[in-house]
């Protein structure tokens, strides 16, 4: 594979193979460096014994989905395009083993097993090609992926479903924060999907800009909202250290 080839597969783009040839798709990451920064501000918000290193870590590599997908969208290339996904694929499986654990409780091992399946299916959406006919081809007459290629997040969305379902049925603090960042994140994917079926009428300044550029700054929010609920509810809750009165001195009770 040659890391310097060129990829045509949004709106914007079309067939430029310029540095600039997406500037919206490229400046609207910006939109995830201020998803970090708020992240960080509320990290520095809650309680010292509240914070985690798993906190700092997400916060981290939102910073960094933030450059690879900047790099993808400037320079459109096949070793831009790892920059951007391997950040991305970081942070999902991340952020799962934390919320499984933080939230859920699970044991270690349940939670590699968990991971490991769930790499497995997340790897095979990416990978995933529709036919004519086939799963909801939406972008089939544009000649692009299935689902222009969002079908690869839907394995990432199911998990947050389910997961925000759970943790309503027990009723945990966490499920409304997880279900509005599941609500905003369907509605990314949705803008990723109909990127280059709206493209030509999308036209804006003389040129043609899609939708993607929406996909960034919703899926920012997405990502905000997931961080905020890690750092106010994924740690455990202090607990109030009763302090008991000292034994009466034998020496002072009536004979």
């Amino acid at each position: 594979m040659d890391l310097g080839t060129k990829i045509f597969i949004y709106c914007e783009r079309g067939q430029d193979p310029s540095f600039w040839a997406e500037p919206l798709n490229a400046l609207t990451n910006g939109a995830f460096v201020f998803a970090a920064l708020a992240a960080t501000r509320d990290y520095y918000i809650v309680p010292p014994e509240r914070r985690r290193l798993s906190m700092i870590c997400l916060i981290a590599i939102t910073y960094v989905i933030a450059v690879g997908s900047f790099l993808f969208h400037t320079y459109a290339t096949r070793w831009a395009q790892l920059a951007d996904m391997i950040p991305i694929a970081t942070f999902v499986l991340v952020y799962l083993g934390v919320l499984l654990r933080r939230f859920i409780r699970m044991h270690w091992w349940g939670i590699a097993l968990g991971l490991v399946a769930f790499f497995v299916v997340y790897r095979y959406a990416q990978t995933m090609q529709c036919e004519q006919g086939a799963l909801l081809p939406i972008t089939a007459r544009a000649g692009a992926r299935c689902l222009n290629g969002t079908i690869g997040y839907i394995p990432a969305f199911l998990a947050l479903v389910l997961t925000t379902a759970g943790l309503a049925f027990v009723n945990h603090p966490a499920w409304k924060t997880l279900g509005a960042a599941a609500g905003v994140f369907f509605l990314s994917m949705t803008f990723r999907t109909l990127d280059l079926e709206l493209c030509e009428l999308t036209a804006l300044g003389g040129h043609l800009r899609g939708t993607h550029f929406l996909w960034h700054t919703l899926n920012a929010l997405t990502i905000y909202l997931l961080l905020r609920a890690m750092i106010r509810y994924g740690a455990p809750p202090l607990r109030t250290m009763e302090v008991e009165s000292p034994p009466p001195d034998a020496r002072t009770l009536s004979t």
